[in-house]
């Protein structure tokens, strides 16, 4: 709606970017919200400074809604039912805090799938490069990797949300830790229902942000509680699904015992939906004790999962020699083998060896190692089926959740004014490489600036 404008210094740095003159914010769609927080009129600002607005998550999302309403000067009181804030935004950095990715935005941008329309408005306000220019405010340098992925310069979680959580309390935000959220009171004043060491308690706010993650990694704090108290309250929900998980294909002893563990690296997967969608890609995945997981499959799993519930099963494709052409494989392995066995020739032939020649003797007949044309199709395309999709719990993310029919344009629920929703909560999904970060501080950014239009009479 509103083309590149210049912003003056002091909003910008309120806003956490790093300026030293003018900066100038592109957008094609910035919300009248952040006109708003950046020219409050009638003494809003003032009003707004005897708020208090209870944030309930302490991951990314409710932590970027708490900057942006603390940076405004309202008072801000955060929830979390953990013994510490970010559990799961620490664990995800354990291999390295890949916070975001590099690629073009319409590329980024079809990584939510369905829901990219939703996600647009968000990323347009406070998308990538948004992201990075905020972590230098902070003190984090980041760098691109050669996948294109972005990551800190020490890879580390920690100290970025070390570093967070002091500009947090700077600005006054109040934590409470161990109080897990029960819902509301149940008379007119609505109070916040609350469990704690202590025992139960209420709590009265203006406003209120939900930002209490999916349904993956309960013992993190993401349980998914909070569905039946939404739904009761007339809040449309979508069921809560794994994302970003591992499939069940039922491997034998033998293989299970030889293999579980290992990566399956250099694999072109492909994968074709029965309403068309096609995914094909160069990766690498991991073979479990049960079947699959790993990056390549993640990508892919959105389709898998629903394939699996339309019609019981999903097959994937392998292509375990990729840049050989068919017919070579054919030729090499046509060549006589003398008194080789079939693992020697395959390995000397064409370097097929390890689980990838473990994969195509769990997966095809006996056979077809006899005949060169059919194994050297099967080199090209081994067919795995997948019969399962992995519990929830083991997944990294969650899809479902709030929809976003059930959110006006600032993430606030139309059957409860006043409420707002973010994070993983929200009825989205994205595979793994810095998406699902950066939709979660994007909605977080978005619900603190819908909170303040709201206290502000703007909405």
């Amino acid at each position: 709606m509103y083309n590149s404008y210049f912003c003056d210094v002091d909003t910008l740095q309120m806003m956490g970017f790093p300026v030293t003159n003018q900066y100038i914010v592109e957008s094609k769609t910035i919300s009248n919200t952040l006109k708003n927080l950046t020219e409050p009129a009638n003494g809003s600002a003032e009003e707004c400074q005897s708020k208090t607005v209870a944030i309930i998550g302490g991951g990314p999302a409710g932590l970027m809604a708490a900057e942006v309403l603390s940076q405004a000067g309202v008072k801000v009181e955060l929830y979390d039912a953990m013994p510490s804030v970010g559990r799961k935004f620490l664990m995800a950095g354990k291999g390295g805090m890949n916070i975001t990715h590099s690629e073009s935005s319409d590329k980024f941008l079809s990584r939510y799938g369905s829901r990219r329309a939703y996600i647009k408005p968000m990323l347009d306000a406070f998308g990538p490069e948004a992201l990075r220019a905020w972590l230098r405010d902070l003190g984090i340098d980041t760098f691109i990797g050669s996948s294109g992925k972005v990551f800190p310069v020490d890879m580390k979680a920690a100290p970025l949300l070390r570093a967070w959580l002091h500009r947090l309390r700077v600005n006054g935000v109040s934590f409470y830790m161990r109080h897990q959220w029960l819902g509301w009171t149940d008379d007119e004043h609505g109070a916040l229902r609350f469990l704690t060491p202590a025992g139960k308690s209420t709590v009265k706010a203006d406003a209120v942000v939900l930002a209490l993650g999916g349904g993956s990694w309960t013992r993190l704090g993401s349980t998914g509680a909070w569905v039946p108290m939404l739904v009761q309250r007339g809040v449309s929900v979508e069921p809560l699904q794994p994302s970003n998980c591992g499939f069940d294909v039922g491997w034998t002893e033998f293989f299970r015992s030889r293999f579980a563990g290992q990566p399956l690296k250099s694999v072109l997967a492909s994968f074709t939906h029965s309403a068309g969608t096609e995914f094909r890609q160069l990766g690498e995945l991991i073979i479990t004790a049960d079947g699959v997981e790993g990056s390549l499959i993640y990508k892919m799993s959105a389709l898998l999962r629903e394939q699996i519930a339309a019609t019981g099963t999903a097959t994937i494709y392998l292509d375990l020699a990729p840049g050989k052409d068919e017919q070579f494989l054919i030729d090499r392995i046509s060549q006589p083998r003398g008194k080789h066995s079939m693992a020697s020739h395959l390995r000397k032939r064409i370097g097929i060896d390890g689980l990838k020649a473990g994969l195509l003797r769990e997966v095809l007949l006996k056979e077809i190692f006899d005949d060169p044309i059919r194994l050297g199709a099967a080199i090209k395309a081994l067919p795995v089926k997948l019969v399962a999709v992995r519990p929830i719990d083991e997944a990294i993310s969650s899809a479902g959740g709030v929809t976003f029919e059930a959110l006006d344009e600032h993430l606030m629920s139309r059957a409860m004014p006043g409420v707002f929703c973010a994070g993983e909560m929200l009825d989205w999904e994205a595979p793994t490489g810095g998406y699902l970060l950066t939709g979660c501080f994007a909605s977080g950014r978005v619900a603190g600036e819908g909170v303040l239009a709201w206290l502000q009479g703007g909405m």
